[in-house]
């Protein structure tokens, strides 16, 4: 199949955001990198929603006008999906209807007519999932970026997209009636070992100043997958070896913010694309739980050299739980 590596994503005239597609040759790491310019006075500004993809149904419509209006008055560089773009089976092929039914026909605010980083969530292994990785979609929609892990790096911040559905053992050893699709992932264990030697490799080789992991599966959680076991042996320890600020998830479809009582990473969930799960709540150590919302909506991040703020809105636009750091060491001109 035709791949996206050493070409230059093209985007149309509304998406005024070049992303160059390179390969990395300097050291043993095999994950694809992709560049986003920040802005000219060197921030950047993006959305996250995840758990989305209905047809416009379960309110995912009136997310995305939300995300729409948000979108604008924070002038976005970006949108982050984390996963499970399309229910409840993922696409069948890249000609499949979901893809405009539930992408190109949602979002179609101006001003989230930039690109779209996707990761794949474990409703997408039960589909096709060379489709969504497929360039043809690209063609279909210039927005669409979608590859297993990949980095994002926009100067500031390198943004790391983690395939974690693999990681998981039950879709292995009870499938139930589900068929996932595993073609490119077997064998298994070395799929895994490589992945997480090269994001080990590419954590140790970024200079940014912030460093953002982007799975569709909970580390964290208080919603109903809660902690994924698999997850926290085998990736968090990466993370919290390598100091990574942000670990962003969907898959719970909630909002929701837990920090570390034993390293600095913050682990924000937006799973509240389209439907939430009311009530479907479990207890959590109050020191760790900074927010928790049963209900629809997203997120959005605001960085600088020196800043970084995270924000939670409802369904409706409402903000509903805002936190922001600083990166020590950062020095202005007066």
């Amino acid at each position: 199949m035709d791949t996206l590596r050493d070409k230059p994503i093209k985007f149309s005239s509304s998406v005024f955001c070049l992303i160059i597609l390179l390969s990395v040759h300097n050291s043993t790491a095999e994950l694809r990198r992709l560049v986003q310019p920040p802005k000219s006075d060197g921030t950047l500004s993006f959305l996250v929603v995840g758990d989305w993809g209905r047809r416009g149904s379960y309110n995912q419509s009136q997310v995305a006008l939300q995300m729409g209006k948000t979108g604008k008055d924070l002038n976005i560089d970006f949108v982050i999906s984390t996963g499970d773009n399309f229910y409840d089976d993922g696409i069948t092929s890249a000609h499949d209807s979901q893809f405009r039914d539930s992408f190109t026909n949602i979002y179609t605010a101006p001003s989230l007519q930039k690109p779209w980083y996707n990761v794949l969530g474990n409703h997408d292994y039960r589909g096709n999932v060379d489709a969504q990785l497929s360039p043809i979609l690209k063609d279909l929609d210039c927005r669409w970026v979608c590859l297993r892990s990949y980095v994002v790096n926009a100067d500031i911040v390198d943004i790391f997209f983690v395939d974690t559905t693999p990681f998981v053992d039950k879709y292995f050893d009870e499938p139930k009636d589900h068929v996932y699709d595993w073609n490119g992932v077997l064998p298994r264990n070395k799929y895994l070992n490589n992945l997480l030697t090269d994001l080990d490799v590419a954590f140790q080789e970024s200079v940014a100043k912030w460093k953002i992991v982007v799975g569709h599966h909970t580390i964290k959680s208080a919603g109903h997958h809660g902690i994924t076991k698999e997850l926290e042996e085998q990736l968090l320890p990466i993370l919290e070896a390598n100091e990574v600020d942000l670990y962003i998830n969907g898959h719970d479809h909630c909002l929701e913010h837990i920090s570390s009582i034993n390293s600095g990473i913050q682990f924000m969930t937006s799973g509240g694309g389209s439907k939430a799960w009311k009530g479907d709540v479990n207890e959590w150590n109050p020191q760790e739980m900074r927010f928790y919302y049963d209900g629809q909506g997203f997120m959005s991040v605001y960085l600088s050299e020196a800043e970084l703020c995270v924000v939670f809105y409802d369904g409706y636009g409402r903000v509903l739980h805002r936190w922001n750091t600083y990166k020590k060491n950062i020095y202005t001109d007066i």
